[in-house]
């Protein structure tokens, strides 16, 4: 586990370090939901656009919404021509749940999200030889959502019949998981597990899975003697509720946000149920959305309360796998160790952070979590580590969750030899997005997720977004472009510099008109800064970053200034001034002579957070996908990643107010 050295090592360095911080508390609430339709095509007739029209006009002249004609005449998306052809559904297009109706073989397919070739030869009956000839375009540009499909007639080849017939399998090799295999063969997990149901709750090395065709399943070869099988904890696996659809009428002043908040979808799935929302929301528009019985209406609604532990006749186990690499620092005297303190930051980062998992333990003690908590020594660098010989040699497949390693290579092989017995893996320090597992829960936000939250705040105020960006930031300019088509890109001069009468013209009275800065020019800066001070008068103005600006904390730009427009940004950790933080506060430095340092903070806020999760009547899993938590200085929002595990999304957004106080926007 850890030596005498460790101790000594952390008594030592608890003399000299600062920082401050949060408390806790719990909002709970229902996440995610997959919807998948099935589309029954009937007759169609064609239609001559008059001048002006609009696909809106159209759909509703003929009883269907644009989606509909979209799947049918996908390059309407680029606009309508007068005198133009459209398909028209005749009788309109039902979603039905019904698997007698997916059995029809209608002439087209349209493709839907997630879908693969693999998944439509064989609803249909064809052969990929069969599909890829009736649309040439498949081996040039592949499958993409939206597009028209032919489907060519199971009479029209032969060799269909015999390929059904043909079965293809894979042996499963040491360390391989579901998803790289799906991946290897170009279908879904759902695909995989539909075709091995044995393998849903786990997935065993030597097992021929069948991948295609039908066919008997061979014989189970026997696991390689060194390879340790451990018990599995099966995962439950619910049957989503079939889905229905209404048709929506976009209301004044709505936005993705919004819309997304209402029905429990992204703007990417709105958009993919609804390709005409490609160019923006706009009012008057019919999209076709799930019904309000399928809506997760707890989003709009979250509960804060105080989680509290449950009473369990169960003892869980956490693992704590903490890189003090005490095996290569030789030496035990107190002048070796003082000089290890003074040189390796490495070291001095991980001292904090268990000092911190330390106070943790003992605040879990005070309100009742009693847990078994194992503290090893990862002996890490960047590409190796000590775990292999830590799960040899210990117990680890029956552990209730593992926190740790710090370097994100090492966590994912954790998080591998793990996976088969279902042990959430917690990423405690690692800014890296990763390859993905079924076990892992990255608790870093993503920096990409920072922005997006932030750009959804504005959107949710119903602000106007003006974006000032200098011209050395072109991949801001084009995340902006491509993901935040509502922002106005803010003029510039020949220069360089901003186009002042041109932004001016961009502001909206009478509402907040927020101003994302994206430049590190002094001049630029202070040039920006100076026009929305000049405008205050007449306009309601606020400044925005999307990440920290060093340039901002220097001499040259006036703090007065920022508290004078508010300031704003996004943040995965809060400043806390409750009660309960100064609390923590002051025990810390009671405990160990200094103010606990940021690695402090994230040890209490990352150990505490998970102890508590493990002594609820629910799995781990299962509180990540229906609870958010806060702690001393962070929020921990698991979503579930589309390509498996899960990611922290928990924003703070921030802005400096005019009593020189950072606070929280609301």
């Amino acid at each position: 586990m850890f030596t005498i050295n460790t101790v000594i090592l952390l008594k030592l360095k608890m003399h000299m370090k600062p920082i401050n911080m949060n408390c806790f508390s719990v909002i709970i609430c229902t996440v995610l939901f997959s919807v998948t339709t099935i589309f029954s095509q009937e007759k169609i007739e064609k239609y001559v656009v008059g001048k002006g029209e609009t696909i809106a006009q159209i759909a509703q002249k003929f009883k269907t919404t644009p989606y509909e004609i979209y799947k049918l005449n996908p390059d309407a998306q680029n606009g309508l021509k007068p005198n133009s052809i459209l398909l028209i559904p005749k009788s309109g297009v039902k979603s039905v749940t019904s698997p007698k109706i997916a059995k029809q073989q209608p002439k087209t397919h349209v493709v839907l999200a997630k879908e693969t070739l693999f998944g439509i030869e064989n609803k249909y009956g064809v052969t990929d030889e069969a599909l890829k000839k009736a649309n040439p375009d498949l081996e040039k540009y592949g499958l993409q959502v939206g597009q028209v499909l032919n489907i060519p007639s199971k009479n029209s080849s032969k060799t269909t019949v015999v390929a059904k017939n043909v079965a293809i399998y894979h042996t499963v090799q040491a360390k391989e998981t579901k998803y790289s295999i799906a991946k290897k063969y170009d279908i879904t997990i759902e695909e995989l597990e539909r075709k091995n149901p044995e393998i849903v709750a786990n997935l065993t090395v030597g097992y021929e899975l069948l991948i295609k065709g039908n066919g008997p399943k061979p014989a189970v070869k026997v696991v390689p003697a060194e390879t340790k099988v451990t018990s599995v904890k099966p995962l439950e696996k619910s049957v989503p509720e079939p889905i229905n659809y209404i048709d929506y009428s976009v209301k004044p002043k709505e936005t993705f946000y919004s819309l997304s908040k209402m029905f429990g979808l992204t703007q990417q799935q709105l958009i993919e149920l609804n390709p005409i929302l490609s160019a923006g929301v706009q009012e008057g528009m019919v999209l076709k959305v799930p019904s309000k019985s399928n809506q997760i209406a707890v989003n709009s609604a979250k509960q804060k309360v105080v989680l509290t532990t449950k009473s369990s006749q169960d003892k869980k186990t956490l693992v704590l796998l903490l890189p003090f690499n005490i095996a290569k620092n030789g030496g035990d005297t107190i002048s070796s160790n003082v000089n290890r303190l003074n040189n390796d930051k490495f070291l001095n980062m991980t001292l904090d952070f268990y000092s911190g998992a330390l106070m943790a333990i003992d605040s879990a003690k005070q309100v009742g979590v009693s847990m078994d908590v194992k503290i090893f020594d990862s002996n890490e660098t960047k590409t190796t580590s000590n775990v292999a010989t830590i799960f040899s040699n210990n117990d680890l497949a029956n552990a209730d969750a593992v926190v740790g390693p710090f370097y994100q290579s090492n966590v994912e092989k954790t998080s591998n030899m793990l996976e088969q017995s279902n042990v959430p893996v917690i990423s405690p320090l690692s800014k890296d997005e990763g390859n993905p597992a079924p076990n892992l829960y990255q608790s870093i936000v993503p920096v990409a997720d920072l922005k997006s939250v932030m750009f959804d705040f504005m959107n949710a105020k119903q602000g106007n977004i003006i974006a000032v960006i200098d011209k050395k930031k072109e991949t801001i300019r084009k995340y902006i472009l491509e993901n935040q088509k509502e922002v106005k890109i803010a003029p510039l001069t020949v220069s360089g510099g901003l186009n002042v009468e041109g932004f001016k013209s961009q502001l909206v009275k009478d509402r907040m008109n927020y101003v994302v800065l994206e430049t590190s020019n002094t001049g630029m800066i202070k040039y920006t800064m100076n026009a929305m001070l000049g405008v205050m008068a007449n306009y309601q103005v606020q400044l925005v970053i999307l990440e920290p600006n060093e340039t901002l904390d220097t001499d040259e730009i006036s703090f007065e200034n920022l508290t004078k427009l508010h300031l704003m940004y996004p943040s995965a950790t809060r400043e806390n001034n409750s009660p309960e933080a100064q609390v923590f506060i002051q025990n810390y430095r009671k405990k160990n002579k200094v103010n606990p340092s940021t690695y402090a903070i994230r040890g209490f806020d990352i150990t505490f957070d998970t102890m508590m999760r493990l002594s609820q009547d629910k799995t781990y899993q299962e509180t990540a996908e229906t609870m958010i938590t806060e702690q001393v200085e962070s929020k921990f929002e698991y979503h579930k990643k589309e390509e498996g595990g899960y990611v922290n999304k928990g924003v703070y957004i921030l802005y400096y107010d005019t009593d020189l106080t950072v606070k929280e926007a609301k």
